[in-house]
This record gives structure tokens, C-alpha cells and sequence, in this order.
């Protein structure tokens, strides 16, 4: 519980530190192309809605398969260079519909679970739930934890639960939500952080995407902060994704930024960076396109799902 006890959080200081990334940090040309399509490969493309049917997952896992359209990748020199998105995420639902879709591409299948976006059922279904989803082929798990035990203070209940969560999942990966926007501080959201990965995370995630607020760079710096201070003592390395929010191409390049100011370059690849989103994948492709011709086009020639 040390580890716990001594996090404190100098919040003026992290909003200096974010604040620096405003307009001083910027890539043109074919280093934003670069970049852009890096962050592509970071991303795990969802649909999380209510009216989500078989039909959208699957027009979901082809431009998973294909994120950017062939004419633009060859003109940017990418043409026999396999390029895909990190994930695809889903509700448990269609976990089975993604796998088949997305079978022989080598993109791995995300799916929410533990009750997704509050979390208030049951514990023992939240572990049936994971253990539905592995089963029927979802090799990442994205859960959410119980924020009451945040709010609480009760970082034993939380590590507990956690680490029953770590089980669950065997051998698929473990994303724990945070939902940073339901935890009050970014002192809990640092100590939430913290216990995750000494419970046995994978991955640490802002947000639902459901919360009032989502991903932001404040609650992101200290969520790297954390992972570096973990990674010091352990040696392990656990990844982060920011989720909720990040709509447009100018908006991921910062979170990219800031990850490799604060943790570095392997921080930048898939296995330890990925972003929750859909739109923005619409934008990066908006933008790339208007690298190699010049022009911007509309949004409706770039659709995602």
C-alpha cells in the first residue's frame, strides 16, 4: 500500500505541462502523414451502441481490414505495406460476428465487458461475462471497474477485483476502464491507475466513451506518469489507451506526442498504445488524402462502419 499512499498530484503543474503541447508541438508534411498513419494502427475501431446489428460489425471489420483507401496508400508510397487498425471493439454480442469477419487478417477482437459503461452488476456475471467473451474468441478484454471503490478510497477492494478480472481473462489481454470522468480527481485517478497494474492490467483506459467526460490530456499525463513510475519499479511495461473524445487527426497527433515525450518510442506502437474510436478514423483519412492531392473531401467518402 505504499505504493499507493505516496502518489500526490500537483494539478498546476500537470495543466503547465499540457499546456505546452498547444500550438508548440506540430509535424508537417510527410512527418504528419508518418504520424497519422502510425496512429491508424493504434486504433481499436468500435461500435458501441444500442443499435448496433451483425451487418454494421461487419462493414465495421472490412475497414478495420482496409483503414485507408488503396489509391491514397500507394500514393503515399504504402502500397505493399499491410496496414489495419489495432482492434476491433465490440459489445460481447457480436464477439463471434468480429472474429469470423476479422479471421486471418491478424487483428485481434476487443470486447467490453463487466457490465459496460457502469459496471454495477454483479460480480460474479461480470466474471462470466469475460470468461462468454474469451470463450467465443475476443483475445482483449476491456473491463470497468467499480468506482465506488475509488470514490471510496478501498484500493484493496479494487485490487481485488481486478486481479479476479486478470484471471478470468487467461491468456487475453486485460484493459481496465477507469472512467476517469466519474472519478473526481486525478489523485484517484493516479492511485486507480496504480492498483490496476499491480492487480495484473494489461492496459489502463480513460474512459467508457459513455462519461460526461472522457479522455483528456491532464487525466493522460497522469496516467503515464503512473505507468513510467510502475514500469521504475517493476520492469514491466503496461500500456495505455485513451478513449471518449478524440474525434479529429490535430487531437490524436497530441496524445501521441505527449506518449512519447513521457514514455518514448516503443509507447507509440500497438502492443502498448491504443485509442478508442471510430470517427477519427474518417478524419486521418480526410487528412491523408489531402496531403497527396491537395484537397479536402467530404466526410461522407471516407465511412467507417
Amino acid at each position: 500500500m505504499d505504493w499507493v499512499d505516496d502518489i500526490r498530484i500537483n494539478l498546476s503543474a500537470a495543466e503547465r505541462r499540457v499546456s505546452s503541447l498547444s500550438g508548440r508541438r506540430t509535424v508537417k508534411n510527410d512527418a504528419q502523414a508518418a504520424w497519422l498513419l502510425k496512429a491508424v494502427a493504434c486504433i481499436d475501431l468500435t461500435t458501441l451502441s444500442g443499435d448496433d446489428t451483425a451487418g454494421r460489425v461487419k462493414r465495421l471489420c472490412a475497414k478495420a481490414r482496409a483503414p485507408v483507401r488503396a489509391d491514397i496508400l500507394d500514393a503515399l508510397g504504402f502500397a505493399d505495406r499491410i496496414v489495419h487498425t489495432g482492434a476491433v471493439c465490440v459489445y460481447h454480442r457480436f464477439v463471434a460476428t468480429a472474429v469470423e469477419a476479422l479471421e486471418g487478417s491478424g487483428i485481434p477482437v476487443a470486447a467490453v465487458s463487466t457490465g459496460f459503461p457502469a459496471g454495477l452488476v454483479p460480480h460474479d456475471l461480470k466474471l462470466r461475462e469475460i470468461d462468454a467473451s474469451v470463450r467465443d474468441g475476443a483475445s482483449e478484454i476491456d473491463v470497468v471497474i467499480t468506482r465506488e471503490h475509488v470514490l471510496k478510497r478501498d484500493w484493496q477492494a479494487l485490487y481485488r477485483e481486478v486481479k479476479e478480472f486478470r484471471a478470468a481473462c487467461g491468456e487475453a489481454h486485460l484493459k481496465t476502464i477507469l472512467a476517469t470522468g466519474d472519478l473526481k480527481t486525478l489523485r484517484n485517478v493516479a492511485k486507480a491507475s496504480m492498483v490496476c497494474m499491480m492487480a495484473g492490467a494489461d492496459f489502463i483506459k480513460t474512459s467508457t466513451g459513455k462519461e460526461g467526460v472522457n479522455a483528456t490530456l491532464p487525466v493522460t499525463l497522469v496516467m503515464l506518469r503512473m505507468i513510467r513510475a510502475y514500469q521504475e519499479r517493476t520492469g514491466y511495461k503496461v500500456g495505455f489507451k485513451p478513449a471518449g473524445g478524440i474525434s479529429t487527426a490535430k487531437d490524436v497527433l497530441n496524445y501521441q506526442f505527449l506518449m512519447k515525450e513521457e514514455l518514448g518510442r516503443d509507447w507509440l506502437e500497438p502492443d502498448l498504445l491504443r485509442i478508442g474510436a471510430s470517427s477519427l478514423l474518417a478524419d486521418i483519412e480526410r487528412q491523408l488524402e489531402h496531403h497527396v492531392t491537395g484537397r479536402y473531401s467530404a466526410f461522407n467518402r471516407h465511412p467507417v462502419g
